[in-house]
C-alpha cells in the first residue's frame, strides 16, 4: 500500500502540537519500558502495522522482552506482568475500546490501588496519545519495517 500522506506532510503545526504531548508523555513519571508496553498493546488494538513495528523495536530498546510484547494479545492468562502492569494493560484496554463498554467503579478503584489519581490523569493521556498517532499513522499508510530506535 502506497503511503497516503507521510509525515512530513503533516500540518507543521498539528505536528508541534502532537509532539508537545508526546513530550509530556515521555516525562510524566512513567517507566519507558511501561510506556513501551502500553503503546505496543494499544496499536495491537487498533491494528495499526507502522506503530507495532516502531513500538516493538522501541520496547526492545527500552529493555523490553520480545517474549512480553509478543504475549500481549493474551496478557490477562500469562504471569509476565506485574500487578501494576495488569492494571494499566487493563485500563488501556478498556480506554482504548470505549465504544460498548462503561469504565465502572471498580475498575477506577483497581486503577487507584496502583496508581494516584495524578498518574492515572497521565495514564489516560498515555493512552489517547498512543490512540492519536494509531488514527494518523494507520489511514495514512504509513509503512512499517524502516523505523530504527534508538
Amino acid at each position: 500500500m502506497n503511503e497516503r500522506i507521510s509525515f512530513g506532510e503533516l500540518p507543521s503545526k498539528m505536528i508541534e502540537a502532537v509532539l508537545a504531548v508526546e513530550s509530556y508523555v515521555n516525562n510524566c513519571g512513567f517507566e519507558m519500558r511501561l510506556l513501551e508496553l502500553l503503546r505496543y498493546r494499544i496499536s495491537q488494538l487498533n491494528g495499526c502495522a507502522y506503530c507495532l513495528d516502531r513500538h516493538y523495536k522501541e520496547g526492545i530498546h527500552a529493555g523490553e522482552t520480545a517474549m512480553r510484547l509478543y504475549s500481549l494479545p493474551v496478557w490477562e492468562e500469562t504471569p509476565f506482568y506485574t500487578e501494576r502492569e495488569r492494571a494499566a494493560l487493563r485500563w488501556a484496554d478498556a480506554v482504548t475500546l470505549l465504544a460498548g463498554n462503561t469504565i465502572g467503579d471498580d475498575l477506577i478503584d483497581e486503577m487507584l490501588r496502583h496508581f494516584s489519581k495524578a498518574e492515572l490523569s497521565n495514564l489516560t493521556l498515555v493512552v489517547a496519545q498512543m490512540n492519536t498517532w494509531n488514527r494518523i499513522a494507520k489511514p495514512f499508510a504509513w509503512a512499517p519495517g524502516e523505523f530504527q530506535a534508538g
